[in-house]
């Protein structure tokens, strides 16, 4: 191959390279805000992911358009194309740049996953260590986590904080503290998931898992249930407050002063106007559960 034809090759290999890594630094805003610590290192995953993409789709379709273009047959050349042999060390080359490509990929998604401690249906029996993510801030005892319990049913979430004997239906958070909650369900799978926070953990019942994470931005954001847990899980979401350590105590005070009463429900509410107009379909739906007994509900 000629001198001029691989600077050729090169020159278009950083400018493919430098449109693909702006391409990967436009993804960050494709993404909602990043709430949590654990958000940067799920984003820079989707990041590689992006930049890699592009450098491959840019590539393939560039070389196909420029063989369409510069390399086609003329017109009524029906004659058969040269006789070209495999060349095997070009067939190495391209067997194994994919393989290594998907190998460290895999291996850079794996780190991730461990960094942000989600547990996957092999680990749901047995205690895990939960590491700290990359961009939280050290952790040096128990009294520097903020535990909180969470109760999934059908339909509703339910956050208990312990120390003060609170319960609600809205989740309350305190800015750049370690959170951990423990994660329980009443009766199905459900799935604990804040897009904004990068977090996402199924919850199987008779059993609990701990799940930690460190809220970055003050701000509203929404909880959803990201399992199909049955009729109405659409409607299982909650808000998600994150607030300043201030806030945070003067809530939970305001909160322990009232009494508990049932939150609204909407899977219940609708459920209760079923009742009163039939669904002429037939098809049988499961009671939600009765509404939720809390201090303080949104």
């Amino acid at each position: 191959m000629k001198i001029g034809n691989i600077l050729k090759l090169v020159a278009i290999a950083l400018f493919l390279t430098a449109v693909s890594i702006w391409v990967g630094q436009l993804s960050y805003g494709w993404l909602p805000v990043e709430a949590a610590a654990e958000s940067r290192t799920i984003d820079n995953v989707f990041s590689l992911l992006v930049t890699l993409g592009t450098f491959i789709f840019l590539g393939v379709t560039g070389t196909l358009m420029y063989s369409v273009i510069f390399h086609r047959a003329e017109e009524y050349d029906l004659s058969d194309g040269p006789h070209i042999e495999g060349n095997l060390t070009l067939e190495i080359v391209w067997t194994a740049i994919p393989i290594l490509l998907v190998f460290w990929i895999a291996g850079y998604s794996y780190d991730a996953y461990v960094k942000i401690a989600i547990r996957g249906p092999m680990e749901m029996a047995h205690h895990i260590h939960v590491m700290e993510p990359a961009h939280a801030a050290p952790i040096h005892s128990k009294s520097e986590i903020e535990e909180i319990e969470v109760l999934a049913k059908q339909w509703a979430w339910v956050f208990r904080y312990p120390d003060k004997n609170i319960t609600s239906t809205e989740l309350h958070l305190p800015v750049n503290k370690r959170v951990r909650l423990a994660l329980t369900s009443e009766d199905v799978l459900h799935g604990f998931y804040i897009p904004d926070f990068r977090v996402k953990q199924d919850i199987i019942p008779n059993e609990s898992i701990d799940l930690e994470f460190t809220p970055i931005r003050n701000g509203e954001y929404r909880l959803t249930d990201s399992q199909f847990s049955g009729t109405y899980f659409a409607t299982m979401e909650a808000n998600v407050v994150v607030e300043s350590s201030e806030d945070y105590l003067h809530w939970l005070e305001v909160a322990a002063k009232q009494e508990p009463t049932p939150a609204y429900n909407q899977a219940a509410s609708e459920y209760d106007r079923e009742l009163k107009h039939p669904n002429p379909s037939g098809w049988e739906t499961i009671a939600p559960s009765a509404s939720p007994i809390v201090n303080y509900h949104s």
